[in-house]
């Protein structure tokens, strides 16, 4: 480490990186990551480290990653462009098996600085060019003896060299000349974590951590370091959670106890089905939190068609029955309208309350949307306010501030992650008093995802489907490999539709940006970089391949009277193939649909793919579902379309599906500061770790955690900063 510098003063985390670094480097730090702070630079992990007299591996690098190598210059030559002024220089490094191209356009005064074997650190984004990899007018920093691969490089120290996540404005050896001079100002930094907790695993204090993190004395001592900063995510969002579900532990709501004879009782008995025994058990958990005299905060995960709305129904009529009314937020007009017809149907009379024909127990369902006429809107808000209305269902229009209720006494959220916490707490306010609470997801969620994400909600999962459900056959469908087989997928919609069922189509665009030229050499198995959309499929397929059928577009930008009228088409088999974007994906019942083709299938996630053809196979036919992709065999979206092919556990695909994606992808979009941003925590990988963080994170809060001063206010910086949520559940 360099010495601290004199004229430099002794920073905190909380320290402006402006008076560490100057304002022009301080600037390109925030404009790429938003930093502002020391501890927001500290908190920017090297990914590896390469070891000094080590080179890189030049063969495992990819076409178009922004990559840091440690290489020796093997030669250099540079010569005019040919038909134009100006000259190119060509650099050859190798790392002793492998070589790179490194190209300089008018730059021919480098070949002095790049003399064969010299050896240095260069940055850059890989591409290719007439099949040879190379680096652009890559950024490099050779090293001061090009002799003697162990002499240090300018601005570095110690034998581990840092690699960073990095750019081409701020390569990794930049970003480890600011992190230096940033731990070369540092103070003593005090440690939150409980000393109990840091002796129990061996852990380095915090100051000690960021500093061997990025210039370990050795790799033992690096990747303690990281197990520390690791365990702290871990510990802290726990710790955040727990205190969270605490605290809604503590707050006071209305006890909402199954009623003798009431309309739940008089719902049960016309049912013309049984509930399965997960069902059962789960609408017995959530009638015991809704009997308490404290908020129920509940999540409902279960498998694509398990019978989630039969069990949120069930608590929507308990509430109903104590003089309240239930709420259910849906995440678009689609599947809000689908669960307003849905609730309907399993109510019949009992949805008329007030109505000749109701049942005198009968209540009143209504719909509040941001696109119906103002007459409905202006019935269904009266309806709201009054207490006429028991059950409202509504997508995000329900937060405005004209949707007033008269006793609010239960929120249900369909697809939660489609909301913030901070929408979920404007329905709350609607409240006279805190409202039960339960969210509903049918994407099933790894236990340690649910422990991270949902940490503050009690869980109740359903894996059995009812009787009757249909198998799902996937199979997926190569165009490149296979043209012949597109064919044969229409072919199958039109032996369904000649059976009386009905198909879905789903593109991943709404309108296509290219010629109806590419859309036909799409559908004909041919290459092409055009995505299939909806717009573009439906007169091709009317005309072709569909042709004599009745078919439909249906996607989001549409009026919300066509969307409801073409669900209902659909739903009335007045349409025999309904083309959509994944406005379909969640919630949606019909019964006679047994076939469904998804276009382009690789630009979807597993659990989309999951949610998507769990449409078919939901009456007494069984399903088909057709993957069309371009994708090849072997290649990491063939893989995942094989998965979800090859079974239809969706507790299986969604570990499949964590395994591929991003973190934060699945915890939430990162949010500006450190304290916020889960940088190394791995849900899979972590689960020990996790779990154990949560025991020490109960262990601390059901002592006094004021024992803890530094803990505490480290809390409480989290619960007050609204800007950087720890965990953005949206």
């Amino acid at each position: 480490m360099q010495p601290r510098r004199e004229n430099v003063a002794m920073a905190t985390l909380d320290s402006k990186l402006v008076g560490v670094l100057g304002d022009r480097t301080t600037k390109v730090l925030r404009d790429l990551y938003g930093y502002l702070t020391v501890g927001d630079l500290l908190h920017h992990y090297p990914r590896r480290y390469l070891v000094r007299g080590e080179l890189s591996d030049i063969s495992e690098l990819n076409e178009g990653d922004e990559v840091t190598i440690l290489a020796e210059v093997f030669s250099a030559s540079s010569r005019r462009l040919q038909g134009r002024k100006g000259n190119i220089l060509e650099v050859i490094v190798t790392d002793g098996s492998a070589k790179l191209s490194l190209t300089f356009f008018n730059q021919a005064w480098r070949e002095k600085d790049l003399k064969i074997g010299k050896q240095g650190l260069f940055a850059g984004k890989v591409g290719v060019f007439n099949g040879k990899r190379q680096l652009a007018h890559p950024d490099y920093e050779l090293i001061a003896d090009g002799n003697d691969v162990d002499a240090a490089v300018e601005g570095f120290a110690g034998k581990y060299l840092p690699m960073y996540p990095a750019s081409s404005k701020m390569p990794s050896w930049k970003i480890a000349q600011c992190i230096e001079l940033a731990i070369g100002a540092l103070d003593d930094v005090p440690d939150f974590l409980p000393e109990l907790i840091r002796e129990k695993y061996g852990y380095p204090t915090l100051h000690q951590a960021l500093v061997q993190l990025h210039n370990p004395a050795d790799l033992d001592s690096a990747e303690k370091a990281r197990e520390r900063l690791t365990y702290d995510e871990a510990f802290l969002l726990q710790l955040l959670l727990l205190a969270r579900r605490k605290e809604l532990k503590g707050l006071d709501a209305v006890a909402r106890a199954v009623t003798a004879d009431g309309l739940l009782k008089e719902f049960d008995s016309a049912l013309p089905f049984e509930l399965t025994a997960g069902q059962r058990a789960v609408s017995a958990e959530i009638e015991n939190d809704l009997a308490q005299p404290h908020p129920m905060n509940r999540l409902l995960q279960g498998e694509v068609g398990s019978g989630k709305t039969i069990v949120a129904l069930r608590a929507m009529l308990t509430v109903i029955d104590n003089g309240g009314q239930a709420a259910l937020l849906a995440p678009t007009e689609v599947l809000a309208a689908q669960h307003l017809r849905t609730i309907q149907t399993l109510l019949g009379p009992l949805a008329h309350g007030g109505m000749l024909g109701g049942s005198e127990k009968a209540t009143h369902v209504t719909l509040i949307t941001g696109s119906q006429s103002a007459a409905s809107r202006k019935e269904a808000l009266a309806q709201a306010a009054s207490g006429a209305a028991g059950i409202v269902i509504g997508t995000h229009a329900l937060l405005g501030q004209s949707v007033e209720f008269k006793d609010l006494g239960l929120i249900v959220v369909d697809e939660q992650h489609r909301f913030g916490v901070e929408q979920r707490d404007a329905l709350k306010g609607k409240a006279v008093t805190p409202p039960h609470l339960l969210v509903m997801t049918a994407t099933p969620i790894p236990r340690t995802v649910a422990m991270t994400v949902f940490g503050d909600l009690d869980v109740s999962t359903l894996r059995e489907l009812p009787l009757g459900r249909q198998p799902i056959t996937t199979h997926v469908v190569p165009v490149l490999e296979k043209p012949g087989f597109l064919e044969r997928a229409w072919e199958r919609i039109r032996e369904e539709v000649s059976q009386g069922h009905q198909a879905y189509v789903v593109a991943p665009r709404i309108a296509a940006g290219t010629s109806e030229d590419a859309d036909i050499d799409f559908l004909m198995g041919e290459s092409s970089s055009t995505l299939a959309s909806v717009e573009d499929l439906g007169p091709l397929l009317s005309g072709g391949a569909l042709q004599g059928l009745s078919v439909a577009p249906l996607h989001g930008k549409q009026a919300s009277e066509l969307k409801d009228a073409t669900m209902k088409a659909f739903s009335n088999k007045e349409i025999d193939v309904l083309i959509s974007t994944t406005v379909i994906e969640v919630g949606v019942d019909i019964p006679n649909a047994t076939v469904m083709v998804i276009m382009d299938a690789d630009r979807f996630g597993v659990s989309q793919l999951h949610q998507l053809r769990g449409r078919v196979g939901r009456g007494t036919s069984p399903g088909l579902c057709l993957l069309v992709t371009s994708a090849l065999a072997q290649t990491p979206a063939r893989e995942r379309l094989e998965a979800v092919a090859g079974t239809t556990d969706g507790f299986e695909l969604s570990r499949i599906d964590l395994e591929q994606r991003r973190e934060g992808d699945v915890l939430g979009a990162s949010q500006s500061g450190s304290r916020s941003h889960l940088r190394l925590l791995r849900v899979l990988r972590d689960e020990s770790m996790i779990e154990q963080a949560r025991e020490d994170a109960s262990r601390i809060l059901d002592g006094d955690i004021k024992e803890y001063p530094l803990l505490e206010a480290e809390l409480a910086q989290i619960q007050a900063d609204a800007a950087a949520e720890f965990i953005d559940k949206a």
